[in-house]
């Protein structure tokens, strides 16, 4: 019961834990919380139903599942890639200079409308996503495992070890920890900042449409209002591994999915969404930097 209880957790904490990752990215380079991330991650979960029953409907499914696939994550990615773009040049950049409490308000209002935007034109009902996928299990040691829970995890871990490559080897990446660290050398060493943040917020958004995907994948239904909570989850996972922190995000995505799916199965269901709130109030009370939080001192 408790190795399947963590095959589950690490199911749901490997979403958990790429929509945390755009939190943190956005935060180690802004200092700020984009609340409207969520809706992000709810956009990429629509567009992949409406691309698979598209797909299924001309055929191409029944043809080749892993094209129709290849394609749906492909378009997801841009779609979203292209709202969060657009959402950091109209809701973001006019504010960078205005008080800390400008844009997060200006985040809160982006999320409003992005839910009430795809309510209207999507409807208020629960979407289904097209059920294409064997219930066929792998087990071992009386443990069970479906192929889509493998897919999942497996195409998480993918990810995460691609951005962590992406962050520490390439020009970019190197672009992004050094405008994390200090905005003015970075800019006086020639970085563009402007271009540093565009990209940041086109990667976190991208692996908020991979996790929106999956997720209408695995639970088979998608309504407006899944970003909200998810949002709030995920922003929990970034501070349980430390704010700011890239390998603090996968773990707290990690940890939370664990510990959701424990609680769930030994102690109540019912309050499976409470879980993640009470692991926020916790670490702000013990540990407010998180797992991978450093101190930072200013000199006065």
């Amino acid at each position: 019961m408790l190795l399947q209880q963590l095959v589950n957790g690490l199911t749901l904490g490997s979403v958990y834990a790429l929509i945390a990752l755009g939190y943190t990215m956005v935060y180690g380079i802004l200092e700020l919380i984009n609340f409207a991330h969520g809706e992000i991650y709810m956009l990429g979960a629509y567009l992949g139903i409406i691309l698979m029953v598209f797909f299924t409907a001309i055929g191409l499914t029944s043809y080749s599942l892993p094209l129709s696939l290849i394609l749906t994550f492909f378009l997801s990615i841009i779609f979203c890639a292209s709202y969060g773009f657009t959402m950091e040049k109209i809701a973001y950049k006019p504010l960078r200079k205005a008080p800390r409490l400008s844009p997060l308000i200006s985040a809160i209002g982006v999320s409003i409308f992005l839910q009430n935007y795809v309510m209207l034109t999507q409807g208020a009902t629960d979407k289904v996503f097209p059920h294409l996928f064997e219930t066929s299990t792998i087990t071992f040691m009386s443990v069970s495992m479906t192929y889509l829970q493998f897919f999942i995890i497996l195409t998480s871990a993918i990810v995460m070890v691609f951005l962590r490559l992406f962050v520490r080897k390439t020009k970019i990446g190197k672009a992004m920890r050094a405008v994390a660290q200090d905005k003015i050398m970075a800019s006086l060493v020639g970085i563009n900042i402007d271009t540093v943040i565009s990209v940041t917020f086109i990667i976190g958004s991208g692996l908020a449409a991979i996790a929106g995907l999956m997720v209408a994948m695995y639970y088979g239904l998608v309504n407006y209002y899944i970003g909200y909570v998810a949002g709030i989850k995920a922003f929990t996972a970034a501070v349980l591994g430390g704010i700011g922190s890239i390998r603090g995000a996968m773990l707290g995505g990690l940890l939370l999915g664990l510990v959701e799916s424990l609680g769930a199965s030994y102690i109540s269901s019912e309050y499976k969404d409470a879980y993640a709130f009470i692991i926020l109030v916790l670490i702000l009370l013990m540990k407010p930097g998180g797992l991978f939080g450093k101190a930072e001192l200013e000199k006065v």
